[in-house]
């Protein structure tokens, strides 16, 4: 049994599949062909954190995939009256065939799935957010082929974020070049990298951007540091990607940015809106990633069907 509760939980060659499946799968769904590889599977969504893009990816995908879905929050369940997550743990997995958590800290994730029977996925936790780099990478791979050797521009927030995406460098082997302001750089430690040599930090925003095939961003305030939201306004007023960013980096450079987007704070609206944004793809493909992924932790590898 695996667990997917950070990038490195998985390797390059388990990632050469996940790509190669939500490809086919992709496929098979804009085709309106089934893909019902988990009939009679439930996945089980726990939310302590609110969601737009996770939540309706992976009930979506569930269904798509011929499984069924169950949704708790805190408020609704024992989880939000002080019941132990070992607990919780235990009795959700002997109930259920998968289970999604989007929460607080990490090791809250880690802590219910030590006492899982079952896999248990990160939808996002402060540390990490190893599904959106999953479908982040597979549309560069739609659009540009192999991200390795590549350069990704972070630009903006130590987050969870850039976490993943350090993970993600080591393990597929691109750069990240990383400018964020003063007092919000990435924790090398926090990302629990081998080396500091899949990725560059510059002071200058536009230096990261240089040469890079993709240039990537998130909010100045991510959920949970709502307090810091005016310190941050401030301290990231030089972090906002704008089309003199986009004109250093390669002319063929794509822009992601996971959503929820504030244009004309961490990215001007005509990068956004403009031709070389992937976005929406971007936001799609959790759809076909996730499903590619929870796919794979509960068969492992299938034959092309």
């Amino acid at each position: 049994m695996k667990h997917y509760l950070q990038f490195s939980d998985l390797d390059a060659g388990e990632y050469a599949y996940l790509f190669e499946r939500a490809a086919l799968i992709k496929k098979k769904f804009k085709a309106y062909e089934k893909h019902h590889t988990l009939a009679d599977r439930t996945l089980a969504m726990i939310f302590e954190k609110a969601s737009t893009r996770t939540r309706v990816s992976f009930e979506t995908g569930m269904y798509q995939l011929g499984g069924s879905v169950v949704h708790l929050t805190t408020a609704d369940s024992q989880l939000g009256r002080a019941e132990p997550i070992e607990d919780s743990a235990r009795v959700i997995s002997r109930m259920v065939d998968l289970v999604m958590i989007r929460t607080f800290e990490q090791t809250k994730i880690e802590r219910f799935a030590e006492h899982s029977r079952v896999p248990v996925i990160n939808g996002l936790t402060n540390e990490f957010h190893p599904c959106q780099i999953l479908a982040d990478i597979f549309t560069y791979i739609e659009h540009r082929g192999s991200i390795k050797g590549k350069t990704v521009a972070w630009v903006g927030d130590g987050n969870n974020m850039a976490n993943t995406w350090l993970q993600a460098s080591e393990l597929l082997g691109f750069k990240v070049h990383v400018s964020t302001p003063g007092g919000y750089e990435v924790d090398q430690s926090v990302a629990g990298l081998r080396s500091g040599d899949s990725y560059k930090v510059f002071r200058d925003p536009m230096d990261a951007c240089a040469g890079a095939d993709l240039v990537t961003t998130d909010v100045w305030t991510s959920m949970g540091f709502e307090a810091e939201n005016e310190a941050r306004r401030l301290a990231f007023n030089d972090w906002c990607v704008d089309g003199e960013m986009m004109r250093a980096a390669r002319p063929d450079a794509l822009f992601m940015h996971c959503l929820p987007a504030h244009r004309g704070e961490e990215v001007e609206a005509d990068v956004i809106d403009g031709p070389q944004s992937v976005v929406w793809d971007e936001a799609e493909n959790r759809l076909h990633a996730q499903k590619a992924l929870m796919e794979y932790l509960l068969l492992g590898r299938v034959n092309p069907v």
